[in-house]
């Protein structure tokens, strides 16, 4: 790594598919320094070179200890499960070290822990880091407050046969945004699945659709459909990479916040 190299990042879930993205992109970087790497005990990773998927090692082995993989870091890119999460956030807090946080599926419990965290530590977390997914989120916003009477809002997300939670983080966000936008909760107006006899449709619904299969890494497509006319906005993903790197934009961004919760549209300055 060159002496230009910044940025000292841990990367839990260092064997999974979204760390490797991840080690791969610090690697490629000029000022980030892979520092540490975490997954959980019995993986097949644990104790062998994070980075030796690539034939280029980085002299950081994957430690099932937090607080080892944590020892070297000014910050930790998370993309696990909630609760893995929770206890990395745990050791963050009190080590003082910022976290990206890409997990979705939290509970409301689990969501104001992060909050309350968040008054010691700089956060940011956001169910999708993607760059492209975030200026969608403003389009959907401006798109809503445009359209907010004549049109009905579908969302349909589609993912790989391995995500575990359904709708996605994202849709969920979308939902959030466009709701927001509406002056709604979504808690109230969103509908996230339909069976049997549902009715005629409320308007002032959200709908939600999930499909789940394949190797598909992540398509979104919002839908305001009125009288004559349809709208459709989608972002598709054909590569975790895009995630990677609004990963690492993220951790840029936390570089002089001693502390706060912030989201993709802070560090893309679209607010």
């Amino acid at each position: 790594m060159s002496q230009a190299a910044t940025h000292a990042i841990a990367v839990a879930g260092a064997s999974g598919r979204m760390g490797h993205m991840l080690i791969e992109a610090i690697a490629q970087s000029s000022d980030c320094q892979l520092s540490g790497a975490l997954d959980v005990a019995g993986s097949l990773g644990i104790g062998h070179d994070a980075a030796a998927f690539t034939g280029q090692p980085a002299g950081v082995a994957i430690a099932s200890s937090i607080r080892q993989g944590l020892k070297n870091a000014q910050v930790l890119i998370d993309f696990t499960r909630p609760e893995g999460t929770m206890a990395h956030l745990a050791a963050c807090r009190e080590l003082g070290i910022k976290i990206v946080i890409g997990t979705t599926g939290f509970s409301e419990v689990q969501k104001a822990e992060i909050a309350e965290a968040s008054k010691s530590i700089a956060i940011v977390m956001a169910p999708n880091m993607s760059v492209g997914v975030n200026v969608t989120l403003k389009l959907l916003e401006m798109a809503a407050r445009a359209l907010s009477t004549g049109y009905d809002i579908e969302i349909v997300e589609t993912h790989h046969r391995h995500k575990v939670d359904a709708p996605s983080g994202t849709a969920l966000k979308m939902g959030e945004v466009i709701a927001a936008a509406l002056g709604r909760d979504l808690k109230e107006c969103g509908v996230l699945s339909r069976e049997g006899v549902t009715g005629e449709r409320d308007p002032s619904t959200i709908g939600f659709a999930a499909v789940r299969g394949g190797d598909v890494v992540g398509d979104h497509n919002v839908m305001f459909l009125g009288d004559g006319e349809r709208i459709e906005i989608t972002h598709k993903s054909s590569s975790r990479t895009t995630y990677a790197q609004g990963s690492l934009r993220a951790a840029r961004f936390l570089a002089d916040k001693p502390s706060g919760l912030y989201d993709m549209f802070d560090v893309l300055d679209l607010k």
